[in-house]
């Protein structure tokens, strides 16, 4: 579920990257866009590393699932919830930015 919100965001940014190129043209919303795209790409591949030890450790592992493994699955959902957060905070500039236009 993580992998999928993250990438649904990553599609999202895509779309705020065109809309920013044609209209609002501000290179600090473009930096913005492309700072969160590169944080986003990031922690999909640590989550995807991630998943794949889970895996492997599921199949092939004998290492018991206690306060140590806690902790490392807590830190990664931190680091996906700060993302979420982020984005979210994000989004709502963007839109504040878009809703100053005006058709003419």
């Amino acid at each position: 579920m993580w992998m999928a919100a993250i990438e649904a965001f990553n599609s999202e940014l895509e779309q705020m990257s065109l809309i920013e190129k044609k209209l609002i043209k501000n290179m600090s919303v473009s930096n913005t866009i492309l700072a969160i795209r590169r944080n986003n790409v990031l922690i999909m591949a640590n989550l995807c590393k991630y998943e794949q030890e889970l895996k492997t450790e599921y199949e092939y592992g004998k290492v018991k699932y206690d306060l140590n493994r806690l902790k490392i699955h807590e830190q990664r959902r931190a680091n996906y919830l700060k993302l979420v957060t982020d984005c979210n905070s994000f989004r709502n500039q963007f839109y504040t930015i878009i809703s100053r236009y005006q058709r003419k």
